[in-house]
């Protein structure tokens, strides 16, 4: 299996419901580092899994509307706990539309996986992995 991978970050802010978060009930500012991998059983005829080019503005554009947000604000979000599994799903579907899409360079049906995985620090990251339906 073959796969490319690129890296942005955003800057948030949230805060979460329940006793099992502690201090970080409060609202608190984090800078995630997200890696999204795309996965491929061929190379395509130019030898590529996907335009890194267009992955890394595909992955950019994803996360353009979180960044430097209040994640308690946005509607979408409204009663959920914005965890850094949470949100590894949540770009992980937006990225699978994109990826359907073309938007990859590559027909979305020869991308087989997608893979994000956000790192909240130096010692701790969670990710999410699928197929592509």
């Amino acid at each position: 299996m073959f796969y490319v991978e690129v890296r942005d970050h955003v800057m948030i802010a949230h805060s979460f419901q329940g006793e099992v978060f502690g201090p970080a009930q409060r609202l608190h500012g984090a800078t995630f580092v997200i890696d999204a991998a795309f996965y491929a059983k061929e190379l395509d005829d130019a030898g590529l899994v996907v335009d890194i080019g267009l992955a890394v503005n595909v992955l950019k554009e994803t996360l353009e509307p979180l960044n430097y947000r209040n994640l308690d604000d946005v509607p979408e979000f409204k009663g959920k706990n914005t965890t850094t599994e949470f949100l590894c799903k949540v770009l992980f579907d937006r990225l699978a539309i994109r990826a359907k899409a073309g938007d990859l360079g590559r027909a979305g049906k020869e991308i087989t996986a997608i893979r994000v995985t956000i790192g909240e620090s130096h010692t701790a990251r969670a990710a999410y992995e699928g197929p592509l339906a």
